[in-house]
């Protein structure tokens, strides 16, 4: 058996890619808040070579004219991780009843500080290469990029809401970007990280499965995988259709839709009770705990004492929602899980 999880979500509350725009671009929210659109809207059409997640390559050229480099990347990472209650406490657990792992589509700079704070092998992360300092690009194009990214922060905000009918305020704003990255950035010297900077998002996070199944000479089934967002939507499809346990956590309606089991909490507890019981009996055990989720199945020596006890004292009244997806609640919990995500998360919530 194995344990293999999503990074920002399941453990941290960051978006420290956001966080990064936030800090080193002018209105780097608001900026990064669009391309995360402009990403989702790629990924969701299909454009080919494309996958959930690019936004971190999209990004890089604007933070590289604005000064920003691996070390100062590195600095203000490890000075901002905020972890989710309870993060450090299941990965220690689970790390004691499995071989664990981490796919993140995340920087190295932040995953290896997140890994120093939690005390998690760096080895057994799989996450989007990076090096900074490595591109070199000439004063013109800085002045350039940085009229660009004036520009993109004047845009109205994608909004596709309907994927098939488009505001025609929103297709002129997406024909923009198209301009600017593809045909603009691409040709200069910072188009360079656009095609070899390779985030670990979509199928790229299915490969990296794959690896670590192989490290530990397991298939699907021998393995459970936890996200939250539109990245992890080929991992839990992957998980879900060869046999594996598939679980959204906080998740939103992309990591929904794909998913086996939904678990709604501010603490990870209940991932540590998963854990636990795909550690003794697999996804049968798992389904077992979820449909008799409550008081009587945490007191009953069920589920392991340590996470059945942290869960009964910090829910004495209202337990956190687990529930097996199907078409009758998915509705349902995409609300939920969505509303809640973003009272967690805040705008990092929001996004894809």
């Amino acid at each position: 058996m194995q344990f293999i999880t999503d990074c920002e979500g399941p453990i941290s509350k960051n978006d420290n890619a956001l966080e990064l725009a936030a800090n080193f671009l002018p209105e780097g929210e608001k900026f990064f808040t669009q391309l995360s659109r402009y990403d989702d809207f790629l990924a969701l059409t299909g454009r080919e070579g494309y996958k959930a997640g690019d936004t971190l390559r999209l990004i890089l050229p604007f933070l590289k004219a604005y000064g920003t480099t691996d070390g100062k990347i590195v600095e203000y990472s490890r000075k901002n991780i905020l972890l989710m209650p309870g993060a450090r406490e299941t990965l220690c657990f689970v790390k004691a009843r499995m071989p664990s792992f981490i796919v993140s589509t995340s920087y190295l700079p932040y995953v290896r500080a997140l890994c120093e704070v939690i005390e998690f092998p760096l080895e057994n992360v799989y996450c989007t290469e990076l090096n900074m300092d490595k591109y070199d690009i000439p004063a013109k194009e800085v002045k350039k990029l940085k009229e660009l990214g004036k520009k993109i922060v004047a845009y109205p905000l994608i909004d596709f809401s309907e994927i098939g009918n488009l505001p025609s305020e929103t297709k002129e704003v997406i024909d923009e970007l198209e301009e600017i990255f593809w045909k603009e950035i691409v040709s200069m010297e910072s188009g360079k990280m656009l095609e070899e900077v390779n985030p670990i998002g979509g199928r790229e996070k299915v490969n990296a499965i794959e690896d670590s199944l192989k490290r530990c000479k397991n298939s699907p089934p021998e393995a459970m995988y936890v996200g939250d967002s539109i990245t992890d939507v080929e991992a839990l499809s992957f998980m879900r259709e060869n046999g594996g346990l598939a679980i959204s956590f906080n998740g939103n309606r992309y990591a929904i839709e794909k998913a086996e089991v939904v678990c709604i909490s501010e603490n990870t507890a209940p991932i540590s009770a998963l854990a636990d019981a795909f550690s003794r009996g697999g996804k049968r055990r798992v389904m077992e705990l979820v449909e008799n989720w409550g008081y009587d199945v945490l007191e009953s020596g069920f589920v392991d004492k340590q996470p059945a006890e942290k869960i009964l004292s910090l829910y004495p009244e209202k337990f956190p929602l687990l529930e097996v997806v199907s078409e009758k609640n998915k509705g349902r919990l995409i609300l939920e899980s969505e509303r809640f995500r973003k009272s967690v998360r805040g705008v990092a919530g929001s996004l894809g």
